[in-house]
């Protein structure tokens, strides 16, 4: 990666690569041949990055027309890099393919743009690669990935997807690919190189496999979502992918927009944008074991969700009860207004734990303020806790 994952300019001076962004790379970390292909014109196995992803593994990845990456923020707002856009205003040229991972599915659901807003701090020192596109219509019924509003997840092990390039100035990918890269710390990265000497803390985060190099987003991944499981074991974005230099090269990671730092800037954008039901927000977690009696009084565990913009309409909240029998149990939602949403009823389901996530119809409520997770036990016999909860709005 070279300035962003639209640009290969120490390699490749050539005007049609321009349009060129960011994609997963596995290459052996001193193979001359890292560009052969086989007799059938397909890289060959050894230097192809990543795995297919499987249909629906992802499904709020996004392809734009411009050659760059994105990831549905709201059914009708994309969140992708700034340097893949042009200024903020009117824009129709932009045409985003969503709900496949084959771009030449006929199934694709695809959407023209209408609006650009891009980060007015891209191209400072505060940093901000990151862009808003608006769609013509919201996607009826497509997943977002929410996005993190704290730095609890700004490390570990990350997951990247793409339709980018699976060598460094290779074609991009007819088939969207996916591999894992480790968290790089902001010191490691700045020294190693002076090419990363002007990486911005608190703006941007490194990943990438150093010393061996091999894994790497590279040209046309630009845009697309850095991403991991949260402490409820749902995918939530980390990062952007945005620049680098070259594509997999040993002690050369890749560089990200740390999404936490300008969550609330993009949260304000979107509002402004009014593009489709509101940005997701959370998760809030309460890890906290709860004892449940047998056949006895309700108990809860609360959160507070903090940072929100507006109302919601939907509560994603996922549960982890270890407990024996599982259709004792009566789960219920309770909002900060003291409404009170079902999850789960009690039932003959003979089975042991809960470990679920469950969709909450909580249209109008205020997001922020504290949610509680109420739950019983109505029969005898089995025992069991709580064992954590998480909420996004």
């Amino acid at each position: 990666m070279l300035l962003n994952r639209q640009s290969l300019k120490t390699l490749f001076k050539s005007a049609a690569l321009c349009a060129m962004t960011a994609a997963l790379v596995i290459v052996p970390a001193h193979s001359a041949s890292a560009g052969s292909t086989s007799a059938q014109g397909e890289p060959e196995p050894r230097v192809v990055g990543g795995t297919r992803a499987l249909q629906g593994e992802f499904p709020w990845m996004v392809r734009l027309s411009m050659g760059c990456g994105g990831s549905m923020y709201t059914n009708q707002l994309v969140l992708t890099a700034a340097h893949c856009v042009g200024s903020t205003g009117n824009n129709t040229s932009i045409t985003a393919t969503v709900g496949v991972v084959d771009l030449q599915d006929t199934s694709a659901t695809k959407v023209r743009s209408t609006y650009v807003h891009r980060s007015p701090t891209y191209g400072t020192s505060t940093g901000g690669d990151w862009a808003l596109i608006k769609l013509a219509s919201p996607i009826a019924g497509v997943p977002t990935l929410p996005i993190t509003t704290t730095t609890a997840y700004d490390t570990g092990t990350f997951t990247v997807a793409g339709w980018g390039a699976a060598t460094e100035g290779g074609a991009q990918q007819r088939y969207l690919l996916k591999a894992q890269v480790p968290y790089v710390d902001d010191v490691t990265c700045r020294n190693a190189g002076p090419y990363y000497s002007n990486l911005i803390f608190a703006a941007e985060l490194c990943a990438g496999q150093m010393g061996t190099g091999g894994v790497d987003t590279c040209q046309g991944d630009s845009g697309g979502p850095m991403f991991r499981r949260d402490n409820a074991n749902a995918w939530i974005q980390v990062g952007i992918v945005s620049h680098g230099d070259g594509c997999a090269r040993p002690s050369a990671p890749g560089v990200y927009t740390q999404v936490s730092t300008f969550a609330s800037a993009i949260a304000a954008a979107a509002a402004n944008l009014g593009g489709g039901t509101g940005p997701a927000c959370g998760p809030f977690t309460n890890n906290t074991d709860v004892a449940i009696p047998d056949r006895g009084a309700a108990v809860t565990s609360s959160v507070t969700a903090t940072g929100c913009t507006g109302s919601t309409s939907s509560a994603r909240v996922a549960v982890n009860i270890v407990h024996t029998y599982r259709g004792d149990l009566v789960i219920d939602l309770l909002a900060p207004d003291g409404s009170s949403y079902r999850l789960k009823n009690s039932g003959s389901d003979s089975g042991d734990n809960i470990n679920t996530t469950y969709t909450a119809n909580v249209t109008n409520e205020v997001r922020n303020g504290t949610w509680r997770l109420r739950v019983q036990d109505v029969a005898s016999a089995d025992t069991g806790y709580l064992n954590s909860w998480s909420i996004t709005l």
